[in-house]
């Protein structure tokens, strides 16, 4: 799949959104074109179907573009939570309405398989649940957005203890006791240490939502 860019952030969407609420057109394509990956991993779970990859992102990325212009943010908290459900419906249209024009729809009926080769039909495709989708991308980008946020939030030390602590970058995962050993100070600090940066975290995590 293409390269897209970079999602936005929580605070960057809701400035889009409400550019876009007051007419600017500039701000809906923006909002477009930052979840065009979101688009990529809903149709992930359509691949195994007998139809061609740059049709499923242009048919997901009318369920974004559609997503974007009905978007109500007193209903949900972020958009990509409900245009993941936007895209997926789309794309489920389609899917039946091809069969439809080509036999009678058998939701039992293999329609193709996964990327492990087993036969998927689409009573598979309407039981996976959009939200996991929604989980997992999400995930992403707050795992991207801690990890880039780490050092400046955290003093060194802190920022030390929680790479050795959690194993980031490749470093093992240790536990306090050892921590301790190798920095040459208590258990008791190390454990103060963490909770201090754990803290600083959870408030900057609060503060982009």
């Amino acid at each position: 799949m293409k390269t897209f860019l970079k999602p936005l952030t929580s605070a960057e969407e809701k400035y889009y959104l409400q550019r876009f609420q007051e007419g600017d057109s500039e701000a809906k394509n923006i909002l477009i074109e930052r979840n065009l990956r979101l688009v990529a991993h809903v149709v992930k779970k359509y691949q195994g179907a007998e139809e061609d990859l740059d049709d499923l992102i242009s048919i997901g990325t009318i369920g974004l573009i559609k997503a974007v212009s009905t978007f109500d943010q007193t209903k949900s908290a972020r958009l990509s939570t409900y245009a993941a459900r936007c895209i997926d419906n789309e794309l489920l249209m389609m899917l039946r309405s091809r069969k439809k024009h080509s036999r009678e729809v058998s939701l039992y009926e293999p329609i193709g398989t996964d990327k492990e080769g087993n036969e998927i039909s689409l009573l598979d495709i309407i039981e996976s649940p959009p939200v996991d989708i929604v989980d997992a991308y999400a995930a992403r980008q707050d795992i991207h957005f801690l990890l880039t946020s780490l050092d400046s939030a955290l003093t060194p030390r802190e920022y030390q203890v929680i790479c050795l602590r959690y194993g980031l970058y490749g470093i093992p995962e240790q536990t306090q006791k050892i921590i301790a050993q190798k920095l040459h100070i208590s258990r008791s600090y190390v454990s103060r240490i963490e909770k201090t940066a754990l803290k600083k975290l959870r408030h900057l995590f609060q503060e982009q939502t």
